[in-house]
């Protein structure tokens, strides 16, 4: 597994991450399973957040932790928060971060988080409230670094203002499908496709050049939650060119999927979120592929664009 630095922020971190948001479907001891594999397959870094199976996720990840024999130190925990489906609300304010953040820290059983993001804007999110939020976790040792998840550059300008810690991760959703953050770049000034529409405002750039790393979720679903594309018959263009690459490779089209993201320059992280031990091992092998210019273009153009 290759490991990259993130700056001014974790060092030595996995370039593939586990996602923690389906770990409550496992019993204690299948979850101990996936994060051993995990480990064996040389990923250090976990993401959760508050709103996975409503704190859920971080109670079965903290008592499946403790039956791997891996040590704390040894590994990165990562988790959102702001996200309150329950009151059907996001919550950026102070008092929340901290709540948010206790609870966190609770459920998984540490005294400190490695990374917190804030979970997708708060409407009414006043900085500097996340200001003061941010500087009693970092004093009070609780939080090491912080970051975002879905948030503009306006937003991230806003926050910078304020926020004295520096952002080091902004959560995008980015997979062969969903490539709305490289688009608009392409079709520049071209009225016959929607794909020239800048959907968030040139945010992928926005992080490259203030130091943010991108972490890209839902790395094979259709649209957020429609099932993945390796494999479906909706996608056969896409699935026969994935097969070719992978095969140039000794990987799964899984893989060649994955190795698509991590081809990218920006150096995005990607996040896992299977629970299926051999898929994850299957995911894994694509940290050792870097395709050439030639064929990450043409998986782009095999999942449904075209050069303008």
């Amino acid at each position: 597994m290759k490991t990259m630095n993130i700056v001014n922020g974790p060092q030595n971190v996995s370039d593939i991450i586990l996602g923690c948001m389906r770990m409550p479907a496992l019993s204690v001891e299948a979850a101990a399973e996936m994060i051993r594999t995990a480990a064996e397959e040389g990923i250090n870094y976990f993401d959760h957040a508050t709103c996975y199976g409503d704190g859920q996720a971080e109670i079965r990840f903290r008592d499946a932790f403790r039956l791997t024999g891996l040590k704390r130190e040894n590994v990165f925990l990562q988790s959102k928060c702001g996200l309150h489906f329950d009151r059907k609300e996001f919550d950026w304010s102070r008092d929340d971060i901290l709540e948010s953040t206790d609870g966190i820290l609770e459920r998984l059983g540490t005294d400190y988080l490695d990374v917190l993001l804030l979970h997708r804007p708060d409407l009414l999110f006043d900085p500097e409230e996340v200001a003061e939020a941010f500087e009693r976790l970092e004093k009070s040792g609780k939080v090491r670094y912080f970051g975002v998840s879905n948030v503009t550059p306006g937003q991230l300008k806003l926050l910078k203002k304020y926020v004295r810690q520096p952002l080091v991760i902004n959560q995008l959703q980015f997979s062969l499908d969903q490539t709305q953050l490289i688009d608009p770049g392409l079709y520049l000034n071209n009225l016959t496709t929607e794909r020239s529409v800048d959907r968030d405002n040139g945010i992928l750039d926005y992080c490259r050049l203030n130091d943010i790393t991108v972490q890209a979720w839902s790395p094979l679903q259709i649209g957020m939650f429609k099932g993945t594309f390796v494999d479906n018959p909706a996608y056969p263009e896409l699935n026969e060119a994935l097969a070719e690459v992978g095969e140039t490779y000794g990987i799964s089209k899984t893989a060649a999927a994955i190795a698509w993201i991590l081809r990218h320059p920006a150096r995005i992280q990607v996040i896992a979120g299977t629970m299926n031990p051999q898929h994850l091992r299957d995911i894994c092998a694509a940290s050792g592929v870097r395709m050439t210019h030639q064929e990450w273009y043409r998986l782009y153009l095999a999942s449904g664009k075209f050069l303008p």
